[in-house]
């Protein structure tokens, strides 16, 4: 039985799209990474990570591991349906039933979409580098109607905590329409508060995304349940993952 507060997608997508958002409850990784960490670069002990992937393989009901990815706040996606034995990548795509795609966060916004008839599926991890550099353009470029995509935002840093400087607005800030408001400043200050929620949806509509939910969430405030990169410095990830399921009903929940 999966934890309670793992986060289940609230979207249009069809039945057979599957999705589903870890916390930090449920694996056994201890001390900085307690407790489900799947994340194997942050040094967290080897067999807690393959047990911690395991378990969520299990929960999930896969028949095979996710493609877990190398992450290195790129732009490349890959297509899961050819043969694939590269996994430097901050995202992952596929139309078949039963690959599931996943990337991992703490700070960081997790992007899923699919299409309005879930005939493909793809997870983004979208740092402000890979959104200044144009990931989620890059990926609506890979689905043939930009306008039958549905996109649902993950937990990442909320935008009252997210404080950065003015070089980084600047290099996020693209096209993006000035009206937009994205950012403010800080009082008495040259940082600025960013909100990657209203960033990644703009981006997403000016793209062509008419159909954008989720966020909400804050990974920085809430210990209990996120990993947060920035509050803690050495921790775990969460995990998110989509995948297609042809067995699936007319609900989408977790098995139990």
């Amino acid at each position: 039985m999966p934890p309670h507060d793992w986060i289940v997608p609230e979207w249009q997508a069809p039945p057979h799209v599957r999705a589903i958002s870890t916390t930090r409850r449920g694996g056994c990784s201890q001390g900085h990474y307690r407790s489900m960490n799947p994340a194997s670069h942050v040094d967290d002990d080897v067999k807690a990570v393959n047990e911690n992937r395991a378990l969520l393989q299990q929960i999930l009901g896969l028949e095979q591991p996710p493609h877990w990815l190398q992450q290195v706040h790129s732009t490349k996606i890959i297509d899961l349906d050819q043969l694939q034995h590269d996994s430097e990548a901050d995202g992952s795509t596929t139309t078949r039933s039963g690959t599931a795609c996943v990337v991992m966060t703490a700070d960081c916004l997790p992007v899923l979409l699919t299409d309005r008839e879930g005939k493909r599926i793809m997870a983004i991890h979208a740092g402000w580098r890979g959104l200044a550099n144009g990931i989620l353009e890059t990926a609506v470029q890979q689905f043939s109607d930009k306008m039958e995509i549905l996109a649902w935002l993950g937990p990442a840093i909320g935008p009252d905590m997210f404080e950065v400087g003015a070089e980084v607005v600047e290099q996020l800030s693209g096209e993006i329409s000035a009206e937009t408001d994205w950012y403010r400043r800080m009082p008495d200050s040259n940082k600025y508060l960013v909100d990657l929620y209203k960033l990644a949806s703009c981006r997403l509509q000016q793209a062509g995304v008419t159909e954008v939910t989720g966020g909400g969430y804050c990974t920085f405030s809430d210990e209990k349940r996120f990993y947060s990169y920035r509050r803690q410095g050495v921790c775990g990830r969460m995990a998110t993952v989509i995948w297609l399921d042809d067995q699936a009903g007319d609900e989408q929940t977790l098995p139990s």
